[in-house]
């Protein structure tokens, strides 16, 4: 069966041949019935005239002539179908680690509805971006430990951004040196081409046995290039500091305090970036600006199967020429 829609014509302009059918079906009409034979007689009141059905048909002779010159025309246009199989080869794969802040300061209500929900919000965004890279998550607090580790099942990292809570099982206070380390270990042999270290903190470096640092170098070493994300609104944020006797937070304006020359430093000596979220939109912008810099390369490929169809338009054209003709030396030969 075809599917007329996929049939492409090489030479379409041929088309303008099928203007000359016009001319061709009037000149006919006007003229067929002077090729019959006639005989003039002074009158016919003594006979009885009823045209024959092989007359009233002959025509179609004409007809099917028409109708091959159209679909001789058709094959000049030269129809085709082209199947397209398309094969996507990932040349430069990206290995990408989030190391995310959990603290208590993450809490803070200067981000809707809270730093680590909106930090939640736009890392799944980012996640379901990159269908194409392993993406790992490493959470940390005063300690640090790997959520899911890089994998290529989208599915699995998404779960696991959904399950960062502030639940207390970390140590609190803000290791950068130690979400840095383990984010580094998790890559460290990595065979990817490219491999990324996003790392989002609100804080200062003041607890962990990792020196930032130390753990800047060790991402160098292994050729991981580090792209640092400070959060948090310039000046005062309404942010918990204790706690009621129900469990729940008691929060105030406290001055946001983030380590930018260390952050800076990090960036800088990976080869990677600072920047700085003070509110939602920042936050996504720098995901973007992200996911924009750290591309995976695609090597698309496109096989074309053309195959030829006027061969069947020709053909039956040959046809209905040759039942004219046909038709004509034997059934209407009679015919005037």
């Amino acid at each position: 069966m075809w599917n007329f829609e996929n049939i492409k014509f090489l030479n379409p302009e041929f088309f303008w041949l099928l203007l000359l059918l016009v001319p061709l079906a009037v000149f006919y009409f006007f003229t067929h019935r002077k090729q019959q034979a006639e005989v003039y007689i002074s009158s016919t009141a003594g006979f009885k005239f009823k045209e024959s059905l092989l007359g009233k048909l002959k025509p179609i002779l004409y007809l099917l002539r028409l109708l091959a010159i159209a679909l001789l025309i058709i094959a000049l246009a030269r129809p085709q179908t082209t199947d397209v199989t398309t094969r996507t080869k990932k040349t430069s794969g990206i290995d990408i680690v989030l190391a995310i802040d959990v603290s208590a300061s993450m809490l803070a209500r200067d981000f809707k509805p809270d730093r680590l929900q909106a930090t939640k919000e736009v890392a799944t965004n980012f996640i379901q971006g990159r269908p194409n890279d392993r993406i790992g998550i490493v959470v940390y607090a005063g300690e640090s430990y790997t959520k899911t580790p890089i994998t290529t099942d989208q599915k699995v990292s998404l779960n696991a951004v959904k399950g960062i809570e502030f639940d207390e099982v970390l140590e609190n206070g803000t290791a950068i040196g130690m979400g840095l380390g383990t984010a580094v270990n998790r890559l460290k042999e990595s065979e990817a081409e490219s491999k990324v270290i996003i790392l989002m903190t609100d804080g200062v470096n003041n607890s962990g046995v990792i020196d930032p640092k130390i753990a800047g170098e060790l991402a160098v070493e292994f050729g991981i290039k580090v792209y640092t994300i400070g959060i948090g609104t310039n000046g005062n944020a309404l942010s918990p500091y204790s706690r009621y006797p129900n469990g729940e937070f008691q929060f105030r304006m406290l001055p946001v305090e983030i380590d930018e020359e260390l952050l800076k430093n990090i960036a800088a000596s990976t080869g990677g970036r600072y920047f700085r979220a003070t509110d939602d939109e920042k936050l996504k912008e720098i995901y973007n600006e992200i996911d924009q810099l750290e591309k995976t390369e695609i090597e698309q490929f496109e096989f074309y199967s053309v195959q030829e169809k006027f061969r069947a338009f020709a053909l039956i054209a040959f046809c209905l020429l040759a039942i004219e003709q046909l038709l004509k030396h034997t059934l209407f030969k009679s015919v005037a």
